[in-house]
């Protein structure tokens, strides 16, 4: 008798519910599905304040996607140096090098390259949880001894995105590189929340926001300390610049400097890279750390395995806070929310980079998330086009 007197009043309180939809900016979009809502708390200001965590981490953890993307080092995939006997450039590797992070060597004095990288991604879960099968709670009302509720809010949400990165590098002495790598992304959202009482859904909301335009532009430097042959330590640095639309999750409206140190040990045919630095601006610190293994087969083909980490230092995680229902007895709300929480996250690449002709290089790989911390997609692929020209 009290479940059911409970479920009548639920039902009497909230009364039908309405559909919502509309075109909107991104960040009005992620808003407007998640504040929207209909299942009775009966405390609107924790509705709210869940709510507003909740959009807030989402948007992070996109802007944490996009300004952190992996695309193909703006670094040569041919490097130089100078041979005195010869007087005349000659390649300094048989390596064509790692995937996302540099290694130790620069390109050479005069060396000029330029690549065009195109990388597409589907968002599947975050922070473990399914983002696209209707299966997130956002809210619900559940009696208090049973495991499922009997009035749930879930979220669907499709986030896909597509970035085409022009790159440029260039040797401005024989042990100085400088490097410019622009990004122009399309963001595309397609989100509804859904209410089901008992066993009768109703769509409650629909979403649909798309955005495009340039990112945040990075430009980098890299200094060779040390150098024997193919191996040493290089030290470098990275400023992305506020170039992206922040409102519309482009960029994130902040400046971020990366400074790093790079450590290689290359022998004939096989060679080992990585690299450490500390994020310093953007929507958290973080550090970023990396490696790479690479093989020569062939004078003409590299093979790569790489190895992709970053700790967040004030990173947020999606949680679900249970708590009594202020005026009905024997229910209680189950709210998404967040927290803040280091995160780590870690990705694994694998692939190749082949000399189609000349000192014409394409490199292709399939990159896979090996955390569920934050957004992820099942996989990313990446395809880019070099161009080295220099003496």
């Amino acid at each position: 008798m009290r479940c059911l007197t409970v479920v009548v009043a639920l039902a009497l309180m909230f009364g039908s519910p309405s559909v919502a939809a509309g075109q909107q900016p991104l960040s009005d979009a992620l808003s407007f599905l998640l504040t929207n809502r209909s299942v009775v708390t009966g405390d609107f200001a924790r509705d709210e304040a869940a709510a507003a965590a909740t959009r807030d981490t989402l948007v992070t953890f996109i802007l944490a996607e996009l300004n952190t993307l992996p695309t193909n080092s703006p670094a040569s995939g041919f490097t130089y140096r100078l041979d005195p006997e010869l007087g005349m450039n000659v390649r300094s590797s048989n390596s064509f090098g790692p995937f996302f992070m540099e290694r130790s060597l620069t390109v050479g004095k005069g060396q000029l390259s330029f690549g065009v990288a195109y990388n597409e991604a589907l968002f599947d879960t975050i922070d473990g949880r399914a983002l696209r099968d209707g299966t997130l709670v956002a809210t619900a009302g559940r009696l208090v001894g049973d495991a499922e509720p009997f009035d749930a809010e879930t979220l669907t949400l499709r986030i896909r995105t597509r970035a085409t990165t022009v790159s440029g590098h260039v040797g401005v002495t024989d042990r100085f590189d400088v490097s410019a790598a622009v990004p122009f992304l399309i963001v595309n959202l397609d989100g509804e929340r859904v209410d089901t009482y008992r066993t009768a859904s109703v769509v409650q909301a629909t979403a649909l926001a798309s955005a495009s335009g340039i990112g945040d532009v990075r430009v980098g430097a890299k200094y060779n300390a040390i150098r024997r042959g193919g191996s040493g330590m290089a030290l470098a640095g990275e400023v992305r610049l506020p170039t992206g639309d922040s409102d519309n999750l482009l960029g994130s409206g902040e400046l971020v400097f990366t400074p790093r140190v790079i450590g290689s040990f290359e022998g004939a045919r096989v060679a080992v890279h990585g690299d450490v630095g500390y994020a310093m601006g953007g929507p958290s610190d973080e550090i970023a750390y990396s490696g790479a293994f690479t093989v020569v087969a062939h004078n003409r083909l590299t093979l790569i395995t790489e190895f992709i980490g970053r700790r967040l230092i004030s990173g947020d995680r999606l949680v679900e806070v249970v708590e009594p229902h202020p005026s009905l007895v024997g229910v209680e709300t189950i709210r998404l929310s967040a927290i803040e929480q280091d995160t780590n996250r870690m990705q694994l690449a694998a692939g190749l980079r082949w000399n189609l002709a000349s000192r014409w290089l394409v490199s292709m790989n399939v990159l896979r998330p090996l955390t569920t911390a934050g957004l992820n997609a099942r996989w990313m692929t990446t395809v880019s086009l070099d161009y080295a020209l220099g003496n």
